[in-house]
């Protein structure tokens, strides 16, 4: 035996002995925090080099066979550290929700007091919105039923938006089956900016399981990232004229997640103290002016929904558990 390879041998299966327990260990620890995959492919590529100065200069022996196995237990770590890092992201976000959870709350007593009226902001623009199809990179409006009834269209033309802007609001939307909806019926529109009013069908479910309400609003706004990584969106509270407390802790969650996903949160309640006439007052200012400023989807919430608390009948929120 030639005492040469012996040694190596030796030398290889004691650098190698510490990977499989590194794979061990990572994969327990279900985390990427204090692994380098730069290390990872450092090492690999050592054991490649080898492996190639092995085949090169004809030494088919034991020793090949260590090299192969080191490199193949290396390789693991790899595999390991991508399905931590898959884990760490999921943390993050599970994270993020929890730190929010901890401050609802107190984002409950203030939401009140940091809702401003923006009745005066300044108004842009006047084209009038192509009917004929619908277009790409529009301002879609998805929310339930009374949703469906504000004459999106009409409102566009009165307020003279500079952009086309549609009402693809469904009977019984709930957070549950929104996400499949946006697929079927809106992400091909690739929407520049969207309005989602969602949570009059969750009342009980959010009773039950209010981190399952958050997940599935999470799932749908990270699925208009993905057709559109600019996408504007805006976020509304669930109707709650008498301030009953398990809405109150709904709309707490959605402007916690508002503040989470850079959204703009908008509290309906003040629908009734909007002033769309001086938005409009504004809007005529702007065009005579020359500006063509796309207006903010504050602006646009504030036309529609104030349109709705003062045309539309109120509808009756599910009855609550409990």
């Amino acid at each position: 035996m030639n005492i040469t390879h012996l040694l190596e041998a030796g030398m290889l299966v004691c650098f190698g002995f510490s990977w499989p327990i590194n794979v061990v260990k990572a994969y327990k620890a279900r985390t990427t925090k204090g692994t380098s995959l730069a290390f990872i492919f450092l090492i690999i590529t050592g054991y490649i080099a080898g492996i190639s100065a092995k085949i090169i200069n004809g030494q088919f022996n034991y020793v090949l066979g260590v090299y192969f196995l080191n490199l193949a237990i290396v390789s693991a770590n790899i595999f390991v550290y991508i399905r931590n890092k898959n884990l760490d992201r999921k943390a993050t976000r599970s994270n993020e929700l929890k730190v929010r959870k901890i401050d609802i709350k107190e984002i409950e007593k203030t939401q009140e007091a940091n809702m401003f009226n923006y009745s005066s902001s300044l108004d842009e623009i006047i084209h009038k919105v192509n009917k004929s199809a619908e277009k790409k990179n529009a301002v879609i409006l998805m929310g339930g039923s009374m949703d469906k009834k504000i004459p999106v269209a009409d409102l566009s033309k009165e307020f003279a938006f500079n952009f086309p802007i549609y009402n693809k609001s469904v009977e019984n939307l709930s957070t549950s089956n929104a996400l499949e909806y946006f697929k079927s019926n809106i992400a091909k529109m690739k929407p520049e900016g969207i309005i989602l009013h969602i949570g009059e069908q969750d009342i009980s479910s959010f009773q039950n399981d209010s981190a399952a309400f958050d997940n599935y609003y999470l799932s749908l706004i990270d699925e208009i990232k993905a057709v559109n990584k600019n996408c504007r969106i805006a976020l509304l509270s669930v109707n709650n004229p008498e301030n009953n407390k398990v809405l109150s802790l709904m709309n707490a969650h959605i402007n916690a997640i508002a503040q989470t996903e850079k959204a703009t949160f908008i509290n309906i309640e003040n629908a009734k103290l909007w002033s769309p006439e001086a938005t409009k007052a504004a809007s005529d200012f702007a065009y005579s002016m020359g500006l063509n400023i796309r207006k903010p989807l504050r602006d646009v919430a504030e036309i529609l929904f104030s349109y709705a608390a003062h045309n539309l009948p109120a509808e009756k929120n599910e009855t609550l558990v409990g």
